[in-house]
């Protein structure tokens, strides 16, 4: 249900709506608009890197991940509604709200990620986060289809999108708070605190500084991780740069696009929940590298459409590979992760995909800028790093990993 809460935040404000609005309402269209956007979400991912394995390490000693979950949900929700606020030319305070909402976002995925390995047994995780990515497109789905029928509403009664969408960001945060609930009510926080010597703090920087050292310990997950960084820097680029790409690129409107960013979230839902049931089968190295192929494939079509049909076909293609990836990816982390350390090594999963999120989008953004707005050049260019997530894949051995996590006690090979 967490993930059905927060997956509105994303869809609206990061992939849908709140960017492209950015782009052409705030910052005026200029030529550095979509390199703005990009800066803006890169210090709020830089400040999660900093902060995540902190974060983590905390809740693992004092049992505190739901106790954490619901601040930075009330911080994301908080921010969220604030960005109603932000009108033409309202650069800094748009820039301000989107750091603050999204490292609470950010913040509180990986906190919920956290509870994966409590709620499925090794053989399972692939399953049960294929559910919880097929919901959270769901949820996306019920954000955007509400705002999707205001906007119509709005532009029926000859509203422009400076009236309309401060309006689609207060819908976000209700739903986001109402759709929370039902985590803070049912979901127990299962593990206990750990008696660590020092200060929680000293502890917390003691404890990511050994999961550093002992890097070669879990060379798999760790080359993992690294992997994770370059194909999620594709990923980040085109969750976070979609509307803007369909509306500079492809010509579409705020309806257009949103309609297909709907459409788009039903085959990321279906995605996620089809790959969700293979994954166990198949191995989550090798869904992964399935969906890595797809994704090239996507930025070539994307790269080549003229027109909104072929684009539409790669779009969907995008969705069915983000629901597919995310869930085999989360799910490969908790596979290999060592059951006592679980928060702080979903802190680290959360490190490299914010780091992604830094690398992905600051690229597509400098190449457009540079490139004087060719968006096209600047998605093809941006694609090489699933090119790069592939060959990384190759030298993984989750099984290996899993042992080197669990004490050479292994739940089921992969």
């Amino acid at each position: 249900m967490f993930d059905f809460a927060n997956s509105g935040y994303t869809t609206v404000v990061i992939t849908a709506v709140f960017n492209a609005y950015f782009v052409a309402v705030v910052a005026g269209k200029e030529v550095w608009a979509t390199f703005a956007w990009t800066c803006a979400l890169s210090i709020s991912y830089a400040l999660i890197v900093v902060t995540a394995p902190l974060i983590g390490a905390y809740a693992d000693a004092h049992a505190a991940k739901k106790r954490l979950l619901a601040i930075t949900t009330i911080g994301c929700v908080a921010a969220t509604a604030a960005l109603a606020l932000v009108g033409p030319g309202d650069l800094a305070l748009g820039i301000a709200l989107l750091v603050v909402s999204n490292f609470f976002y950010g913040s509180g995925e990986n906190l919920i990620a956290a509870f994966l390995p409590e709620l499925a047994k090794g053989n399972a995780l692939g399953k049960v986060s294929g559910w919880g990515w097929a919901l959270g497109y769901i949820g996306g789905l019920v954000s955007l289809g509400a705002c999707l029928g205001y906007v119509t509403w709005a532009q029926i009664h000859g509203q422009s999108s400076g009236q309309f969408v401060p309006v689609t960001m207060l819908i976000t945060a209700l739903l986001f708070a109402v759709s929370s609930l039902p985590t803070f009510l049912f979901l127990r926080e299962r593990s206990a605190p750990l008696k660590l010597p020092g200060g929680a703090y000293v502890n917390a920087f003691t404890r990511t500084w050994e999961t550093m050292r002992d890097a070669g310990r879990y060379r798999d997950l760790m080359r993992f991780l690294v992997c994770i960084l370059f194909y999620q820097g594709g990923v980040q680029a085109v969750i976070t740069l979609a509307a803007i790409y369909a509306e500079q690129a492809m010509k579409f409107n705020t309806q257009q696009t949103i309609m297909l960013i709907l459409v788009v979230n039903v085959t990321a839902s279906i995605g996620a929940f089809a790959f969700g049931q293979l994954q166990d089968k198949l191995g989550h190295v090798r869904t992964l590298a399935i969906t890595l192929v797809g994704w090239c494939v996507m930025v070539l079509l994307a790269w080549l459409a003229e027109g909104p049909a072929m684009f539409w076909v790669a779009a969907n293609l995008a969705g069915i590979c983000l629901g597919a990836s995310q869930s085999a990816g989360r799910a490969l982390v908790g596979y290999m992760s060592p059951p006592d350390r679980l928060a702080e090594f979903f802190g680290l999963w959360g490190l490299a995909v914010k780091l992604s999120s830094i690398l992905g989008p600051i690229t597509y953004g400098l190449v457009s800028w540079i490139s004087g707005g060719d968006h096209r050049l600047a998605i093809l260019i941006t694609g090489s790093y699933f090119v790069i997530g592939l060959v990384l894949l190759a030298g993984i051995d989750a099984r290996r990993g899993h042992l080197a996590a669990h004490g050479g006690k292994a739940a089921r090979a992969l």
